[in-house]
């Protein structure tokens, strides 16, 4: 392949592209990579993407070849694509469907694509464990129950499995998509119905991962996903608030009833055709060496479909109950699937491959999430606090910084700039949460806040009673708060991607007007808190977000 000056995509030998945004041919190229590389960052003129292991195993479970990609690589690139792309990829998309799982009455069978390799997991200690009796040269049996850690270590050692084992059944539930009344009817947006398309395709389909922004509906893609399967749901979620969220969407765009729709919590135990609990309740013991009582009792419940909000969230105890539910169809909903301890592949294994996704940037573009302004504001420490924060350990100065006083006078001109909106304040510290609430007369909701007057606040903010909300890390998790329009951290965790996406992701959903959403992060200059910063502002200019930086004096 020659020179092609008008093609937007530069492919590099390590793995990377760079694709121009003002190129003709930009979305062309862009939607042909969005099958099998990760976008990595997008700022204004030149977005950088990346192809992984992961993105080309994604891309081989939706049923994307190695020479479809090459080709696709070939036909948008302006220099010729190095020669050891293509190797490179046709020998990892190669991998996947080398081994396979299948139904093999009440066992499953492991079956490879040469006597060979089955020969060599034979031999690796890690794996022996969890095989069964031979079958031939090239299959051995497992049981139903190692198939999750199964797929998870094989993943790990550079092996991923494509499981054609299909699912148990389960009862049917009859039930429709409930369009509202003429004056408040809904549909489906387009990338919804082409997210819930996609849950279904392929010989695998059943499982795996959906990724959209914050504001984006993602719950309305798991609702509709279940509505088009028909059969009992288990829905697991962050924490009370995501249920409550999850049980009135339900009821309103659906046309189950109360009687069919229930909460498994600490409050309330019901096990309904469809049923919404929690992560924290599903790995729940009673003591270290105990086993999880409700999992236990959810696991026997004829579930045709296990719903994962939040799925980037799940800690590692889910981890591994969610192992056990791999004969049920599951859906994994996230905004991103950036993981700080680095499992992703862990999602990929027992949730299932990436499916759909759709860049930040693209909804906001089209006008289905709002445009945020990101701003970073610095305040310097006081000086009796300078001198404690040079005189302190590494630990103490991160709250030290996290905690400096002189955040509060700049809280305030910032209610005052944005008077007449509805504010969320979001912290990390309690003691810095409790006096700012105390000091500006705030409603404060931190994970010691009882459920039921949890439930009145937001009730009274989504209202427009209250304009201004402080929030601790419940903030972190699925809240829904549509009117939000401004956005004050003042304070985080570390340099947690994650906590910024979902924190960024509180005021992303559209607004009437211009649909303008402002961000705001006070950070203390010259300190570790700055530093932290920096990664979490790297993490939003790469999604494509303007980043501003104010100081102060």
């Amino acid at each position: 392949m020659h020179f092609q000056p008008d093609n937007p995509l530069v492919v590099q030998g390590d793995h990377t592209l760079l694709l121009e945004t003002m190129s003709p041919r930009y979305a062309q190229a862009r939607d042909a990579l969005l099958g099998f590389a990760e976008l990595v960052k997008n700022p204004e003129y030149v977005h950088t993407w990346r192809i992984t292991k992961l993105s080309l195993w994604n891309a081989a479970a939706a049923g994307t070849t190695a020479d479809e990609v090459i080709a696709a690589l070939e036909d948008h690139a302006r220099y010729p694509v190095p020669e050891n792309i293509p190797v490179s990829i046709r020998e990892t998309m190669g991998r996947y469907g080398r081994l396979k799982l299948l139904r093999d009455g009440e066992w499953l069978q492991l079956e490879a694509d040469d006597p060979l390799l089955m020969r060599e997991l034979q031999q690796i200690a890690s794996i022996a464990d969890l095989l069964g009796p031979p079958r031939g040269d090239r299959a051995v049996q497992v049981a139903a129950r190692q198939r999750g850690e199964l797929k998870q270590v094989l993943l790990g050692l550079g092996f991923p499995v494509q499981d054609l084992a299909g699912y148990d059944e389960a009862p049917p539930l009859q039930m429709a998509l409930d369009r509202g009344e003429a004056d408040e009817a809904w549909n489906l947006r387009d990338y919804q119905l082409d997210a819930v398309d996609a849950f279904q395709v392929g010989p695998d389909a059943g499982s795996g991962v959906v990724v959209l922004p914050c504001g984006a509906g993602k719950t309305i893609v798991g609702i509709a996903a279940m509505v088009r399967l028909g059969l009992r749901t288990l829905i697991l979620c962050a924490g009370h608030t995501a249920v409550q969220q999850w049980k009135r969407e339900i009821l309103a765009r659906t046309t189950l009833t109360e009687d069919e729709v229930g909460e498994y919590s600490g409050r309330v135990k019901e096990l309904k055709p469809v049923t919404v609990s929690t992560y924290q309740l599903l790995t729940w013991r009673p003591g270290k060496h105990e086993g999880a009582p409700h999992f236990k009792l959810l696991y026997q419940a004829a579930w045709g479909l296990v719903i994962y909000d939040e799925v980037h969230l799940l800690p590692a105890p889910v981890f591994r109950e969610t192992a056990l539910l791999q004969a049920r169809r599951r859906l994994g909903l996230t905004a991103t699937l950036v993981r700080e301890d680095g499992r992703e592949g862990d999602v990929f294994a027992l949730i299932g491959p990436k499916r759909f996704d759709l860049p930040w940037k693209e909804l906001e573009h089209q006008g289905w999430i709002a445009t945020a302004r990101c701003v970073e504001i610095r305040v310097p420490l006081g000086d009796t606090d300078r001198l404690r924060y040079v005189e302190a350990s590494a630990r103490a100065r991160t709250r030290i910084a996290a905690l400096n006083a002189r955040k509060g006078a700049v809280l305030e001109r910032l209610l005052e700039r944005h008077d007449g909106e509805q504010v969320i304040v979001l912290g990390t510290y309690l003691d810095q949460l409790d006096w700012i609430a105390k000091r500006y007369n705030l409603e404060l909701i931190t994970g010691r806040t009882p459920n039921r007057e949890r439930d009145a606040i937001f009730a009274r903010f989504r209202s427009g009673e209250l304009r201004v909300l402080a929030l601790s890390k419940v903030g972190n998790f699925a809240i829904d708060l549509p009117a939000a329009s401004v956005a004050i951290q003042i304070s985080g965790t570390f340099g947690s991607r994650q906590e910024e996406a979902q924190r960024l992701g509180r005021v992303l959903r559209p607004k009437p007007g211009i649909n303008q959403a402002s961000f705001y992060t006070l950070v203390t200059a010259d300190s570790r808190e700055q530093e932290y910063a920096e990664r979490r502002q790297l993490f939003l200019t790469e999604q494509g977000y303007p980043y501003r930086i104010e100081l102060t004096a």
